[in-house]
């Protein structure tokens, strides 16, 4: 009987087939899940307690519309550049880039920025103290990381926001920013308006100490002088003298006709004749004499004179020290007429720069730029950290794939050939490491 051929290769046993890498890794993991899952239990509860314990913050937030761009920003911020030594020297840096953009967008946000402000917002809310801080640099840092600021290019609105653990105290830092940003643009305005005010303001508080001097002169000059207008008096001096010697006149021919009816030693006569005496000697007062004029005594010397010589003056006291005589009349002109331009000269530059200043008040106010508020700064209701719940999920997900990454270490290095160079070597900087560590140890014991 025949038999079969046999065939070796139908005997042979097929190759194994290779286990991938990740399933052989999935496997040791699988086999220490007990580990995994104390591990993600323990570590969801530290980070839970962690979550938790981390103070809330509160976020407010501003928007600005800036003003339109005006031919005096980039000199604004030229002059704040140049002012480095007084407080504003971290604008330095930003003077080059600003000017050149002429973007009032970036101005404002390089002023919101600026060491000016930051430095009275500490000492506003003492910042120092409440963010522990010893230097006030490390305040500034602080209040710069707890700050954001941003701009949208297109729109040009700037955003504040302003963190902080306290809602009211993140509201009022956000107000408290543009409040000093609209007194820095203020006081550091170096537009044209600005300077002639100034410069209007000097000039008239020089005008108006020139036309006190004036009118004190002038008021000086009349009561020496009793003029109070050269014109009216002249006038009227000259009305009265010319009805006094009408009357003179008329009494002197009705003196002719009494010593004709009544002879001289009649009573009408002789009234006659004393009244045109008094006539006369009036009229003498009133011409005076062109020789100067003795000015009288003053009102202050007057007062302090004793009684006696008070009723000395007052028995002497003639009507015509009332007004300047006649013949004085065209003397004082010149010096009265001098003194009066002057009064009226200074009153009308007065009241010319006093209607420039207002009107440069005017043009000032306009040329300022100012800060358009679209969202007041509100009081915060949420938080805007932590994310609780969050934070304790990504902490428990970062440290069960640490205890995985363990697992497979610990593994490798089991699974390492104790001849493998790699492995004598970190066996031997491991146990020095051991050695040293406990040495320190006893070290610090002892």
């Amino acid at each position: 009987m025949t038999q079969p051929d046999h065939n070796p290769s139908q005997t042979q046993p097929e190759p194994a087939i290779p286990t991938p890498l990740w399933v052989s890794r999935a496997n040791q993991l699988w086999e220490r899940r007990a580990l995994l899952v104390r591990v993600a239990v323990i570590a969801l509860i530290v980070s839970l307690i962690i979550a938790f314990t981390i103070p809330k913050r509160y976020k407010a937030a501003a928007r600005i519309m800036p003003p339109e761009q005006q031919g005096t920003g980039a000199m604004m911020l030229a002059a704040l550049a140049g002012r480095g030594a007084g407080g504003l020297g971290t604008l330095g840096a930003l003077a080059g880039d600003l000017i050149g953009s002429h973007s009032t967008t970036a101005l404002f946000t390089g002023l919101l920025h600026s060491g000016t402000v930051s430095s009275h917002l500490i000492d506003r809310f003492d910042l120092q103290h409440i963010y522990h801080k010893r230097y006030r640099i490390d305040t500034a840092k602080r209040l710069a990381r707890n700050t954001t600021i941003t701009d949208d290019k297109k729109s040009g609105i700037i955003t504040i926001e302003v963190e902080d653990t306290d809602p009211a105290r993140a509201r009022d830092l956000a107000q408290a920013y543009l409040d000093e940003l609209n007194k820095l643009v203020t006081l550091t305005s170096t537009s044209a308006a600005r300077r002639e005010r100034i410069f209007i303001e000097q000039r008239l508080a020089s005008v108006q100490k020139d036309l006190e001097t004036a009118q004190l002169e002038l008021s000086d000059f009349s009561s020496r002088n009793t003029t109070i207008d050269i014109k009216e008096q002249t006038r009227a001096l000259v009305d009265v003298g010319a009805r006094l010697q009408a009357e003179l006149l008329v009494q002197q021919s009705g003196l002719q006709s009494l010593r004709q009816i009544y002879g001289d030693g009649n009573v009408r006569v002789r009234e006659s004749e004393a009244r045109i005496a008094a006539l006369e000697r009036e009229l003498s007062n009133m011409a005076g004499s062109s020789a100067p004029s003795v000015p009288s005594a003053s009102a202050s010397s007057v007062a302090s004179d004793h009684a006696g010589q008070v009723k000395s003056a007052a028995a002497n006291f003639d009507v015509s020290d009332l007004y300047p005589h006649l013949r004085q009349l065209p003397r004082l002109a010149v010096p009265y007429a001098d003194l009066y331009r002057r009064v009226k000269v200074q009153e009308t530059v007065f009241e010319l720069l006093t209607q420039q200043y207002e009107m440069s008040r005017i043009e000032e106010a306009k040329d300022i730029p100012v800060v358009s508020v679209i969202d007041a700064p509100g009081l915060p209701e949420k938080k805007s950290f932590p994310p609780r719940l969050l934070l304790a999920l990504i902490l428990t997900i970062l440290a069960t794939a640490a205890a995985c990454l363990l697992i497979l270490l610990h593994n490798a290095w089991l699974a390492t050939d104790t001849a493998d160079p790699a492995k004598s070597l970190a066996t031997e900087v491991l146990a020095t490491l051991r050695n040293r560590t406990n040495l320190l140890l006893r070290r610090g014991a002892a």
